[in-house]
């Protein structure tokens, strides 16, 4: 008798339900944290050069087409730091816990975070530990280190600023977990082109803290490159698991073509900044709704009825993230991805009429 795919397949995995990427067709799309803006239409072909003489009949160079270096000299990563690359900062979270995937290890985070962590602590079998935050969102230290102190997890994660709430974490704090973490500590920093701070000037010179980026937030999330610097001692291990040539030819000429212009995209970034403060002014200006202060390129709002209000936003052409149902303290939660300035005119305006 053949057996089915229920009958085979882990219980915890047939139970659960797949990441779900919404359909934006025909929609302002504002649920992914996206950059909204095109490669400028002067560098097009230049872009499509770049990418026309990538050897696709070849495999990738597995050591990244010389990007680390690039990557080093672009983001100020410390010399003392080893890098290690990813199909975006999601393939180094599974590399992560596939490599510390002992029985009985613990992989931490905070809640609410990034779903990754809690997913590939499943996936690899880790134990895992969610830390609570305050009801502003803001880091409980306490909490956090008597959590570390009792489960003594093997990895930390810590999102920073944090994805999906907005707010960036106290330095003083988030290098109080690293201290007080027996484990490596990973601080994700997949929106740092937007935030006031970074760590990225310990990686390599603190022993248990790696630091992971993405470039898709950017600008670049089709090309899925994701990056995490740290101590060599964790990188070479991490690499041992990571798939040899895991980095398409694609990716790479596509990365080396935007670090070249990365000023574009710097300016990009600054402009969303710019309209993630008007957005969030405009959020918090609603009767009855609590918008959060962002770092990232985001503005999650507390809002009176979540589910109302995201199903009257799509019916009227925006397709924002519905929180709500996520995690206790995301109840009556949506999240606003900055859009460009006529995309978010037209939420101001649409909620303006709701609001009405």
């Amino acid at each position: 008798m053949t057996l089915t795919a229920k009958q085979l397949v882990r219980p915890e995995i047939a139970e659960m339900a797949a990441y779900h990427v919404a359909d934006a067709s025909g929609l302002i799309k504002l649920d992914a944290m996206e950059n909204p803006h095109e490669l400028p239409a002067s560098l097009k072909a230049e872009f499509g050069r770049e990418l026309a003489e990538a050897a696709i009949n070849r495999y990738p160079d597995p050591a990244g087409g010389g990007l680390k270096p690039l990557l080093k000299q672009a983001f100020a990563i410390p010399d003392a730091a080893s890098v290690l690359l990813g199909n975006g900062s999601d393939e180094i979270i599974t590399l992560i816990a596939q490599a510390l995937a002992r029985p009985g290890a613990k992989l931490m985070a905070l809640e609410p975070s990034f779903v990754m962590y809690r997913m590939n602590a499943l996936f690899s079998r880790l134990d895992y530990i969610g830390v609570p935050l305050n009801d502003d969102f803001s880091l409980n230290l306490p909490a956090l280190l008597a959590a570390i102190a009792e489960h003594q997890p093997a990895v930390l994660f810590l999102s920073y600023p944090n994805n999906p709430t907005g707010p960036r974490f106290a330095r003083v704090d988030v290098l109080a977990a690293l201290d007080a973490a027996p484990g490596l500590v990973v601080v994700d920093e997949a929106y740092q082109a937007f935030a006031a701070d970074s760590l990225m000037d310990l990686a390599g010179s603190r022993d248990n803290l790696v630091v992971m980026r993405t470039l898709s937030k950017l600008g670049l999330a089709g090309i899925r490159l994701g990056y995490a610097a740290g101590p060599a001692a964790w990188i070479d291990e991490l690499d041992k698991v990571r798939p040899p040539y895991n980095i398409n030819v694609l990716t790479q000429a596509a990365t080396r073509f935007a670090l070249r212009h990365l000023d574009v995209f710097n300016e990009q970034a600054a402009q969303l900044r710019a309209e993630r403060e008007r957005l969030y002014a405009g959020l918090a200006a609603l009767p009855g709704v609590a918008a959060y202060p962002s770092e990232a390129n985001f503005v999650t709002a507390r809002v009176p009825d979540a589910p109302a209000l995201f199903a009257w936003l799509k019916k009227n052409g925006i397709l924002i993230k519905n929180l709500h149902g996520s995690h206790p303290l995301l109840t009556q939660c949506l999240r606003f991805t900055v859009g460009s300035p006529d995309d978010n005119t037209a939420v101001l305006d649409a909620l303006a009429r709701y609001f009405a």
